[in-house]
């Protein structure tokens, strides 16, 4: 019987498969009590599987492919990090010489303790690195039971299957493709798509900014994430599509849907062979109007795919990634200076704008954890982003002097998020002068920077001139600035279905933005999801928005967009989706 699961579309096109179940390791955890002169042992236990695990990580870094995506490598770096963070040994330790839990339980009960703490992040990205100590816990267990890396046994087996009736509708002298479907994937196991028949994946767990959607992107992998229950109502050997366009997975199809999706799914691929025609091509609208189109990035590495895809420049690099899993050490300055360096060479001369550290109270970093929370009943609203720096002014002042010094090797603008106070600018403002005279008084070179600030609260949005008076540029973080305008938690499903980035009143606050900087000839960049959101290029271009940045995947699809506008005759229809009552119908 043909049904369907929903979730969310994270990385475009169709895949067609059979589908590998992979189970969790934790769905059978023995829970029992044990002697008391037993816990040395048990301790023990974990602690040989960690360090299996994590020279079995290592291993897969040291051999990663040349063609592996560059994403690969930070996240297994992040799992490393994870397998040695002292909240995770220390309170597997505790359960086991003060509870005397065997040590899986002890495991598994510690990862749910954190992962609660996860979950009350309100900074998607961060809540959703919960996956990966879920898959750190998910190995080590894997590993006391002596189970290997799911995939490739799963494809092995996979492989030596009877083929179905389905089968011979596709091509019976091709390998029949497999999809994988699981709770979740680690990046190690997402290396063996690169070695194996899957074609696609689908995961219960997981977001638009989670590790298996960045990597499925870079792989440019049909994925869909977040869909429940989809490994439970799957089974083994299981018909799927993957549409990763719509975020659905259809079981069982019947020979006609199957016969659609086929020539979907062909029809994607000639489209994406004609994207990738426009990579050398400027991004200009018919009426001549010149739009740059920009890559966001985490790591130094990612400026290989925004080169990759004609990227003309970093709009936002998200500099708050060199400090996180790091218990106990923030990096210092020449470790910094030396990622943003190494972004800026990246680049090729081309600009580069570095975002200081976005992170706080939601974010905890373990250096901070016990202030981080402290007395912060809505993390939402606390002391995060600029706040955070500037309550803290030798680590903003470390951070200042690293970006200033990469400056000294290419074009870089410097951006500042969450400000919404004239008091606000001005600390910060005498804090970068004060880095440059740190920099004077040693002698140490370097560089002019541009300097800008993101317009995410509405209180930004409504003082612009006080904004424009200090800064070069503007950049719109649409992600928050809908947030905080509509008083909607991203993170409470309850409410969620009110995030609505076609909300009048945040459309009215990114329009008036736009058009005081270009009446003052200050830059103004978009720099959220709604950027590299096709279905929103068109209205933002008819507000006057010449620059976009995104996520490198988008630009090719975007810039198509702009290619197809005049941008001069969407003026007047972009005037009158502010004034409807429900702009959202006119897109």
């Amino acid at each position: 019987m043909t049904f369907s699961v929903h979730g969310l579309a994270v990385s475009r096109g169709v895949a067609i498969g059979r589908a590998v179940l992979v189970a969790s390791s934790r769905a059978d955890v023995a829970h029992y009590f044990i002697d008391a002169d037993k816990t040395t042992e048990e301790i023990q236990r974990v602690r040989v599987a960690r360090d299996a695990v994590a020279e079995e990580i290592a291993r897969v870094q040291r051999e990663l492919p040349k063609d592996a995506p560059h994403e690969l490598s930070a996240l297994l770096d992040v799992h490393l990090m994870l397998l040695q963070d002292e909240q995770l040994t220390n309170g597997v330790k505790h359960w086991i010489t003060d509870r005397l839990y065997n040590a899986e339980w002890a495991l598994t009960t510690q990862y749910e303790i954190i992962a609660r703490q996860f979950d009350d992040m309100e900074d998607e990205y961060l809540r959703e690195r919960k996956a990966d100590l879920e898959q750190v816990v998910e190995r080590i267990l894997g590993f006391m039971k002596g189970v290997a890396s799911p995939v490739l046994p799963a494809a092995r087996a996979a492989a030596s299957r009877e083929p179905r009736q389905q089968d011979l509708l596709l091509d019976d002298t091709m390998d029949v493709p497999l999809v994988l479907v699981a709770h979740d994937i680690s990046p190690a196991d997402m290396l063996q798509f690169k070695k194996s028949l899957f074609v696609g994946f689908a995961t219960d767990v997981g977001g638009k900014t989670s590790h298996t959607a960045i990597v499925a992107r870079s792989l440019d992998i049909p994925a869909v994430v977040g869909a429940r229950s989809a490994s439970q109502l799957i089974e083994q050997d299981d018909w799927v599509i993957i549409d990763g366009d719509a975020g659905v997975l259809i079981v069982d199809p019947s020979p006609i849907i199957l016969a659609e999706y086929g020539f979907k799914q062909r029809q994607g691929e000639l489209e994406r062979q004609r994207l990738n025609r426009l990579k050398h091509t400027p991004a200009i609208t018919l009426d001549g109007q010149k739009v740059d189109l920009l890559a966001n990035i985490e790591m130094p590495d990612d400026t290989v795919g925004a080169i990759a895809v004609g990227a003309v420049g970093v709009g936002l690099f998200r500099s708050e990634f060199l400090f996180m899993g790091r218990p106990g050490k923030l990096p210092d300055e020449q470790e910094q200076y030396l990622a943003y360096r190494k972004a800026v060479e990246g680049m090729q001369g081309l600009p580069v704008t570095i975002r200081t550290v976005d992170i706080g109270s939601d974010k905890p970093l373990d250096k901070l954890a016990g202030r981080a929370q402290d007395g912060q009943l809505n993390p939402a609203l606390g002391l995060r982003a600029i706040r955070w720096s500037l309550a803290d002014p030798p680590m903003f002042l470390t951070q200042l002097r690293a970006i200033l010094r990469a400056a000294a090797h290419g074009k870089v603008n410097l951006l500042v998020p969450m400000l919404a106070h004239g008091r606000e600018i001005r600390q910060t403002l005498s804090l970068i002068d004060h880095a440059r005279a740190e920099l004077d008084n040693k002698g140490i070179a370097y560089g002019p920077v541009q300097l800008g600030a993101m317009i995410e609260i509405p209180a930004a949005a409504l003082t612009l001139k006080l904004f424009l008076k200090y800064f070069d540029f503007l950049s719109i973080g649409t992600n928050d600035l809908i947030q905080y305008t509509l008083a909607i938690d991203r993170a409470d499903e309850a409410v969620s279905h009110l995030y609505d980035p076609c909300h009048p009143a945040v459309l009215r606050l990114i329009a008036d933005t736009i058009a005081e900087c270009n009446a003052q000839g200050k830059g103004v960049s978009v720099c959220g999801e709604m950027a590299g959101d096709v279905t929103m290029t068109r209205l933002l271009l008819g507000l006057g928005l010449r620059s976009f940045s995104m996520h490198p995947s988008q630009i090719l699809a975007v810039k198509q967009q702009v290619l197809r506008a005049d941008a001069g005759k969407l003026e007047r229809w972009a005037q009158d989706v502010l004034a409807s009552e429900e702009p959202a119908t006119l897109l």
